[in-house]
């Protein structure tokens, strides 16, 4: 999907203030209603938006040591170790990677001692032949997206006629 300037700005807008409602959104973008109602939906059905839950600080709700964790993997077992990694709680997301490593992992923990609990329980799957665990020191960049699509939204003129 091709994100223009009015695309762009409402997803600032949303990402600004979540619970923001079409009116609001309207006014502060200088647009009908309608519109934004239009393009809020436009970016659901396309996947663009995926979501508007709340973004947890994981430190303030009791988790404040993160990892990153490289797994290398028996041969072809990539399934059995996605099952099992969903069964770990501490384990927030999952890629499947080139490299050495087959998949990396980004872990939240309590404390040393659940970073370890979840270390050895990686460690016991027989279809992880090798991990290695990176500890997070602090956040240099936080996740984000928007500089991304700036970048690429800021060539493309907006269709809305009232957003130029």
């Amino acid at each position: 999907m091709d994100l223009d300037q009015l695309d762009l700005a409402l997803l600032t807008a949303l990402r600004d203030r979540p619970r923001a409602g079409p009116l609001e959104l309207s006014r502060q973008l200088s647009v009908a209603r309608a519109t934004v109602q239009a393009r809020i939906q436009r970016l659901e059905d396309a996947g663009v938006i995926t979501g508007y839950g709340p973004d947890v600080d994981l430190e303030a709700a009791g988790h404040p040591l993160s990892a990153f964790v490289t797994l290398e993997i028996a041969q072809g077992a990539l399934d059995e170790v996605a099952s099992e990694l969903e069964a770990i709680p501490t384990i927030l997301e999952a890629y499947v990677t080139t490299g050495t490593a087959d998949v990396v992992c980004r872990v939240a923990a309590s404390d040393h001692a659940d970073l370890q609990d979840t270390l050895l329980e990686l460690n016991r799957s027989g279809s992880v032949v090798r991990s290695t665990s990176v500890v997070v020191l602090g956040t240099l960049i936080a996740p984000r997206v928007l500089p991304l699509l700036q970048r690429t939204a800021a060539s493309r003129a907006s269709r809305s006629p009232s957003y130029r």
